[in-house]
């Protein structure tokens, strides 16, 4: 079958049955939990780089390195909170 003939019978499945924009949103809500985690890897990637160029500052490196990541993955649970409330409202 055609890409676009599945892809319009799953819509119009979703749209007759009253609940399925609902889905839709909640699907694309999670996905920030896919942003949040390449973000967090860069972090990572570039907090080592900067360590292995300069060993000394190593603590302040690795104490910003982690409050970024946690910034960033408060946006994963944000897009997971919202998501639930989407499905169970």
């Amino acid at each position: 079958m055609d890409f676009l003939v599945v892809l319009n019978n799953i819509l119009t499945f979703l749209l007759e049955t009253g609940d399925g924009l609902k889905y839709i949103g909640a699907g694309l809500a999670v996905f920030t939990g896919f942003a949040a985690a390449i973000g967090e890897g860069n972090v990572a990637a570039h907090a080592v780089d900067a360590m292995a160029r300069q060993p000394e500052m190593a603590g302040t490196i690795r104490t910003t390195m982690l409050i970024g990541q946690a910034v960033s993955e408060t946006t994963g649970l944000y897009g997971l909170i919202i998501a639930i409330l989407i499905v169970f409202s």
